[in-house]
Formats: structure tokens, sequence, C-alpha cells
């Protein structure tokens, strides 16, 4: 009694001790089903086999979905990384979309602007075919030319008047310098503009002060021309000597050059412009007014007469002999070197033996050239006033020493015939 009581109680004491036991082994199986079980493994072997055969066929679908639920997020580091990239990869998605979006953009621009022009070109030509037929059918009607600007002689009436040689000057007179014989003379009291026949008188006043020649002088903006607006090539700030001015006013009609001579005067161009009147009235110039040493203003008068006076007093000046009848002149500029040449084309003539000569030209003078030459031995000076042209006062002189030539005149022969 009491062994079986010990057992019992020490079967029951590991019982209670181990119960984790009971529950992994589960409920204790009989015999013939444990053999059967046995006999039944293989066979659930095999259909395990089978099933995970077609489980994992199944689970490709959805491993993605698996492996995303199995990663844990990442963290540190590698989310930061792992951020970057998918940035990088969307980014360069859009800009591939947002590219090929820009290009077709671009593509309907193209086209549109191409469809544009084009509508624009059929409409220019049908506007020049339209003009076409337009000027086809209009009545032509030719459009005035301007008036020419008359010169106060011309204003005058003075072309008008015939002479026996047939000169395109309104104004014209040839005399004998050494006995004063009028040989020709048209309209030679007619007090008109002179053009830079002024500079005459201009280079006759410097060269009688007998002002240093070699002394520099420089252009200001007071020699500039702003009524007229007549070009020159001497710059404000040019430095020239007084005989380099000399020479380029009376050889080439250089207007900044006559009007620095004036101004640099002693006493100042109102004194200068005081003294040339001063000194034509001292010559007999009665019909002579000057008003400023350049010849640009068309109140620089004289008559024909006055002017071969002038003419006839400056020819025996050595240095106006010179200056005036120089065929080309050269003057330094800073580094570049101007080259200068005669306003008048018969001083290059060799068949001319020109002691003195000035041209002149303003729109209200016309073409105008005083001159003193030796022609068959005698010396004669020569006055025309309001020539046509450039050239026709030079044509004029020549007509004039043909004349003097073969009829060899001796009294005094008037354009319209003779007087007394």
């Amino acid at each position: 009694m009491w062994r079986g009581g010990l057992g019992a109680v020490s079967i029951g004491i590991a019982l209670t001790a181990l119960p984790w036991a009971h529950a992994q082994a589960g409920p204790k199986k009989p015999a013939k089903a444990a053999a059967a079980s046995k006999a039944a493994a293989p066979k659930a072997a095999a259909k395990s086999g089978s099933a995970k055969t077609s489980s994992a066929k199944a689970g490709k679908a959805g491993s993605a979905t698996k492996a995303d639920v199995r990663r844990e997020p990442p963290r540190g580091k590698r989310a930061i990384a792992e951020n970057k990239r998918d940035a990088k990869v969307a980014s360069a998605k859009d800009s591939k979309k947002g590219g090929k979006a820009d290009r077709v953009r671009a593509t309907v621009v193209a086209k549109g602007a191409k469809g544009k022009s084009r509508a624009q070109e059929r409409a220019e030509r049908l506007a020049a075919r339209e003009t076409r037929v337009t000027l086809r059918h209009a009545v032509h009607t030719p459009r005035e030319a301007p008036a020419p600007r008359l010169s106060i002689a011309q204003a005058a009436g003075l072309h008008h008047a015939g002479d026996a040689l047939d000169l395109k000057s309104s104004v014209a007179l040839v005399l004998d310098q050494d006995t004063h014989e009028v040989l020709f003379s048209k309209n030679d009291h007619a007090v008109l503009p002179i053009a830079s026949l002024t500079k005459l008188m201009t280079g006759l006043l410097v060269s009688e002060a007998r002002l240093p020649l070699d002394e520099l002088i420089t252009i200001t903006d007071e020699d500039v021309d702003y009524e007229k607006g007549s070009s020159s090539r001497l710059a404000v700030g040019t430095t020239l000597t007084r005989g380099e001015l000399m020479h380029l006013a009376l050889m080439s009609s250089e207007n900044r050059a006559a009007h620095a001579l004036g101004r640099t005067y002693p006493g100042g161009l109102q004194r200068f412009v005081g003294l040339m009147n001063n000194r034509a009235a001292a010559l007999g110039m009665k019909d002579t007014r000057y008003v400023e040493p350049t010849g640009l203003s068309s109140s620089n008068r004289a008559s024909a007469i006055d002017l071969a006076t002038l003419v006839g007093f400056a020819s025996q000046d050595p240095l106006l002999r010179q200056l005036t009848t120089s065929q080309g002149y050269e003057v330094a500029v800073g580094s570049r070197v101007l080259t200068y040449n005669n306003t008048n084309r018969l001083v290059h003539k060799p068949d001319w033996q020109i002691g003195l000569q000035k041209t002149g030209y303003i729109s209200e003078a016309g073409q105008c050239l005083v001159m003193q030459a030796r022609v068959a031995g005698r010396k004669v000076i020569m006055v025309f006033l309001d020539s046509n042209g450039k050239y026709s006062r030079l044509a004029d002189a020549e007509r004039v020493r043909r004349w003097v030539e073969n009829e060899r005149p001796s009294s005094t022969f008037a354009g319209n015939g003779y007087a007394g």
C-alpha cells in the first residue's frame, strides 16, 4: 500500500512539474493510428512537394508584394541615399517627358510661323500684282523739278545781256594793265556779291602788315562756318603757321584759314574788317564793301571795275603772286599730310602765263574768276562774275585770250558793241 501510494505521488509530481511537455506532445495516440499515420507520411510528403511547386509558380506574381512587406523602411544614411536615387530617377523621367513636350511645341510654333510667312508672301504678291495693274492703267504725271536758285545777277536779268564773244558770265571786264584801256566790258558797273574773291583783300592786308609768317595759329570754333555749313579739312584744334594758312586761303580758297587770318590780326576780327574797307577806299574801290574776310557772306560786294583795280594792285605783291598761282601744296596736320590743289585749272596749262588769280563761288554770286595774265605780249586783267558753271568761267577766259591774240583790240569794246 505504501509503495503504490508513493509511486502515484511521484508520477503526479512529475506530470505537474512538466505541463509544457503535455502541450507540445499533444494527446497520446493509439498504436493503430500511429501506424497508419506512419504509412501515410510518404504520400503526404509527395503531396506537399507538388503543393510547393504550384505555390512557387503562383508566388512569382506576389513576390514583390511579399518583399515589400518583408523589407523594413530604410534608416539613416541608407534612407538618404535611396531618397536621392529615387529623386534622380523621377527627375530624369520628368525631363524626358518635358523635352518631348517642348519639341512638340517648337514644331507647332515653327509650322505656324512658316504658315504665317507664306500667307504674308501671298498677300505681298497679290499687292504687287495690283500695283502693276494700277500703274499700267494710270496716267503718268511727271514730277516738276525744283526751280534752280538764282544768283543776284540772274535775278536782276543781267545774264540776258548778249555779247560778241558769247560769254557765259553775266559780268565781264577785260583791260590792259599798263595802259588802263578797257578792251571788253559787259555789265561792268553792276555791284554784286564777290564770294571768295574777298580773300584777295584778306591776303593783301596780311602781307602789307609784314606779320611773321612762321607764327603758329590754331583753328578754333570761331572759324567754323555755321551759316552756310561750308566744308573744311582743317578741324578745330589744327595748328599751322600764318604762311601756311595764307597759302591755303589764296590757292585753295580755304575758308577757315582765311577767317583765322582775320581773327588773329592785331586788334581782332572787327578791326581787320574795318581795315579791309579802308584799304578798298584808299585804292578807289567806290562800290566795294566787306563784312567778313572769307567771302561766305553775300554782303561782301563789289563791281567788276573795283575788282580790276584790286587785281592790278595785288599783282605787284610777290608773295600774293606766288601763293595764288601755286599748283598744289601739302601741310602736315598731326600724323596726316593734307594735299591741296589750286581751284583754277588754268594754272596747270603751260600755254597760260598767269601772274595772279582767284576763284570764288556762293549761290548768290555764281561762279567768279579774276586773273592777271600775259596775253600776246600784254598784261591783261580779266574779271568774270556770275558764270553759269564751274568750267564756263574758265571757258570765258579762254575765249577772251583767243580774242585778244587774234583781234589785238586797242579801243573800248562793250558787250553790245563799241562804246565811243
